[in-house]
């Protein structure tokens, strides 16, 4: 089981690949289903880490809104359909 350390590296890791691509602006993030696919996936990956981050370390770190990340998971998960690419 991965610990607490592990999965915020692995928020930071996954923030710093979006940040590669959303420098390329948002008319490229718009025309490009790979970059869109690329950031919705690196965002779900950050929603799991956020959700399965013990409440301890949640509750020292509560200028996050952990709840959003793990929301904005399951919606890209269970409601996949709905996702808007504006609101990402």
């Amino acid at each position: 089981m991965r610990d607490d350390t592990e999965r915020i590296k692995d928020i930071q890791e996954y923030i710093e690949k979006i940040e590669k691509y959303v420098v390329r602006g948002e008319r490229e993030f718009y025309e490009d289903e790979l970059i869109q696919t690329l950031i919705i996936h690196n965002l779900q990956i950050i929603g799991e880490a956020s959700r399965a981050t013990f409440e301890q370390f949640k509750a020292k770190y509560c200028q996050l809104d952990w709840q959003d990340m793990a929301d904005f998971r399951n919606l890209i998960v269970y409601e996949y359909f709905r996702v808007d690419l504006g609101v990402v």
